[in-house]
């Protein structure tokens, strides 16, 4: 009877453990609300991507519309990259953009070393991240009121 006793005991105990855990693990409601957004604007990026990516390949070629998509596809990492250092603002001490830089660096720079890829349409691809940005902050000033 004892032995029930130490398992049921030790039993409790590990749920007692276990909850502050939990607890930890699951963000507050503004972080929740951040992830939402976070989600938005990676959607809304991938989504004008793609709309853009149609427009290039119709109106240019296929070659350009490639090399906008190589772009566009660094602008995502690289705001995910910008979403996470902004989700850990205050969690920790790190150099601020040092990583998202040189993403942007090195692809100016292979870029710039390949002859078969085109700088510009890259350039503007890259920046359609922020094209999707000011969008959705338009958007979400114009539905709010």
């Amino acid at each position: 009877m004892s032995s029930s006793r130490e398992s049921l005991e030790a039993g409790s105990t590990q749920a007692v453990e276990t909850e502050p855990q939990l607890a930890s693990v699951q963000p507050d409601a503004s972080m929740q609300e951040y992830y939402r957004l976070q989600q938005g604007l990676l959607g809304y990026t991938l989504l004008l991507s793609g709309i853009i990516f149609g427009f290039v390949w119709l109106f240019y070629s296929l070659h350009i519309a490639l090399n906008y998509l190589i772009g566009a596809c660094t602008g995502v990492v690289y705001l995910r990259m910008l979403a996470k250092s902004v989700a850990q603002v205050g969690r920790q001490s790190q150099r601020l953009g040092s990583g998202r830089l040189a993403l942007f660096i090195g692809l100016m720079v292979v870029a710039t070393q390949l002859n078969q890829l085109e700088i510009v349409p890259i350039f503007l691809g890259f920046l359609t991240y922020k094209a999707s940005l000011l969008g959705y902050t338009v958007w979400a000033a114009l539905t709010s009121e």
